[in-house]
């Protein structure tokens, strides 16, 4: 595990305070937590944003194939 220095203003170090208190965990596991949460959100949202010719288009290949071919 790696270790980082992250500055926060003082009213998030404040609402961070009050959180590790209320749930009675580490700091660094909460702030872990909250990262960890905010890569998967960004993740789906770059899986979904796809470009070119599935762009719009059913995510099940094979159903999209066959409707391509359909037109032959």
């Amino acid at each position: 595990m790696s270790r980082i220095l992250v500055d926060l203003p003082d009213t998030q170090l404040e609402a961070l305070t009050v959180l590790v208190e209320a749930q009675q965990r580490p700091r660094a596991a909460v702030i872990r937590d909250a990262i960890e949460a905010y890569i998967a959100q960004h993740k789906r949202v770059l899986a979904v944003d796809v470009f070119g010719l599935w762009k719009g288009k059913k995510v099940d290949g094979l159903e999209y194939q066959q409707e391509l071919r359909s037109e032959w």
